[in-house]
């Protein structure tokens, strides 16, 4: 996500999508976010067109959003969560929570025993 009001966060765009691809899984789910597209026209340094050409060139999909206003920020996380779940689909994954061997289900009734612990 960068601040469409600010030049550097834009500009460091490559520097964390290069952090990610270090650091992070390979197949990672990305989007592209130019925040703030509320404000006014004069305060915008970064055009719509330059988000679209950088998301183009990491081939991402891209989404101008304001959370003050709370315009795109559903749909940015929507498109985020039907990436992973297709990734996992593919990968013969399951969207479902898988349950590990070593959890305990705080949910689950359990039978007395009797004797002390009634």
């Amino acid at each position: 996500m960068y601040d469409v009001t600010d030049r550097g966060s834009f500009d460091n765009i490559s520097n964390w999508v290069g952090q990610i691809q270090q650091h992070a899984d390979v197949n990672v789910n990305k989007v592209l976010i130019g925040n703030k597209c509320d404000v006014d026209p004069a305060q915008v340094v970064v055009t719509e067109e330059e988000g679209k050409a950088l998301a183009a060139e990491y081939k991402i999909q891209f989404f101008q959003t304001s959370a003050k206003q709370n315009l795109n920020v559903t749909e940015a996380f929507q498109a985020i969560a039907r990436e992973v779940k297709d990734r996992r689909m593919k990968e013969g994954g399951t969207t479902a929570p898988t349950r590990r061997k070593d959890m305990i289900d705080i949910n689950k009734q359990t039978k007395k025993c009797g004797g002390c612990c009634k």
